[in-house]
């Protein structure tokens, strides 16, 4: 390197240290005020330290004052220039960022989820991750800022989703304190009656009120341990104590258990479990969905008609499905079988004519509870006479052979 070149270098590198030092003390002070400054003041050094150095050469090459003049003049139109494009790009930046703010400010806001002006946002924020929007506000700057919306979008689904979920529940929980306090006061006012009567003597059939007294603990007893159950669920406090069980074993023990309640109702029983089909299951849990799934079939199902349990393994599934001739579901309520406390019928009084009354609703979301903590499925659809509820669990794939009839 010359003499020359090595001193156009310090002269070049003295101007922009010196522009540079001034620019961070500059940077400094204006550390708390608008983006748009700090990114003004970038260009400025930048350009300053270029307009510095030109200069400084300049005086060194002795120029004419008008060939200096000439150099100046250009230098500077560029600069002024080159601060402008910057306060142009600077005032979009800060537009873009302001405008994230806003999207931002939606997320979580008081109306729900979405601010109380972006009742039209939620609809387009799917659109916005293929077209590089979010919500209604349309493209925000540069690539990053881009996805940046798009994620704030997607946010904002996500905490809709899960506040709607939330009220979901919180309404389900409502609905289970009302309707449980109405299942409990009902058969503990039936028992006061009946207590009343024995007590005064004003029993004609004194065994029967007991019996009948008897029967309403029994049903208490089973609310009460649906409760308990379902809360452990919950909590997810239930414990799997998962071992090979064979099918065919299960679903014979559910229909033996539940077949003189099917025969005192006129209801036929039949079980159709295809040989060597074993799953990996907790043995009482999988025993009180089957029970629940059964008996909840008995009970919907009119006199003369049948409720088939069938199970077969699909590859590495294992498929248990209870048919009944409960008439069908409607359409509307095929999505809240499994909710806490819901049930078919609108009335909430305990059917006499059903041994220990009707329950409170539980024993389909134990269902689920339960098939889903074994990391399984539970579905029901309209099918036939009647409604076929399907519990899918990961299994043991067995040798399908001849189904062999359980019960009936």
């Amino acid at each position: 390197m010359t003499r020359d070149q090595v001193e156009i270098v310090l002269v070049a590198a003295g101007g922009a240290v010196a522009v540079g030092a001034l620019g961070l003390v500059a940077a400094r002070l204006l550390r708390a005020r608008s983006l748009r400054w700090q990114l003004v003041l970038v260009a400025v050094v930048s350009v300053v330290s270029v307009l510095v150095g030109v200069l400084g050469m300049a005086r060194l090459m002795f120029l004419s004052n008008h060939d200096l003049g000439v150099v100046t003049l250009v230098a500077t139109t560029a600069a002024t220039v080159a601060i402008g494009v910057s306060l142009v790009l600077a005032s979009a930046v800060v537009r873009w960022s302001l405008e994230l703010r806003d999207q931002v400010r939606l997320v979580g806001g008081p109306d729900g989820v979405y601010g109380p002006d972006d009742a039209e946002g939620a609809d387009d924020a799917g659109a916005a991750r293929g077209s590089g929007v979010a919500g209604s506000a349309g493209p925000v700057g540069p690539a990053e800022f881009q996805a940046l919306a798009v994620e704030l979008a997607s946010a904002r689904e996500r905490l809709a989703e899960a506040r709607r979920r939330e009220q979901a529940l919180e309404e389900s929980r409502r609905q289970l304190v009302s309707w449980v306090s109405h299942d409990l006061r009902t058969p503990l006012a039936a028992m006061r009656a009946m207590t009343e009567a024995l007590e005064d003597g004003l029993a004609v059939d004194p065994e029967r009120y007991r019996r009948q007294i008897g029967s309403e603990i029994d049903r208490m007893v089973r609310m009460v341990d649906d409760l308990f159950e379902l809360s452990r669920i919950h909590a997810g406090s239930w414990q799997l104590r998962p071992e090979p069980l064979s099918v065919l074993d299960l679903v014979s023990e559910a229909v033996a258990a539940a077949d003189p309640v099917a025969r005192t109702r006129g209801v036929v029983l039949v079980g159709d479990v295809a040989d060597g089909v074993e799953v990996v299951a907790d043995p009482g849990g999988l025993a009180r969905v089957l029970s629940n799934l059964v008996m909840n079939a008995i009970r919907h199902t009119e006199r003369g008609g049948r409720v088939v349990v069938s199970a077969t393994a699909r590859g590495e599934l294992v498929e248990v499905a209870v048919s009944d001739g409960c008439g069908g579901i409607a359409r509307t309520d095929l999505e809240r079988v499994f909710d806490v406390g819901w049930q078919a019928g609108v009335a909430r009084t305990p059917e006499r004519t059903e041994p220990g009354g009707r329950g409170a609703g539980l024993g389909l979301a134990i269902v689920r509870g339960i098939v889903e903590a074994h990391a399984g499925r539970v579905s029901v659809e309209n099918r036939g006479p009647g409604c076929r509820f399907l519990v899918e669990l990961p299994g043991l794939p067995g040798v399908p052979g001849r189904p062999e009839a359980v019960a009936g």
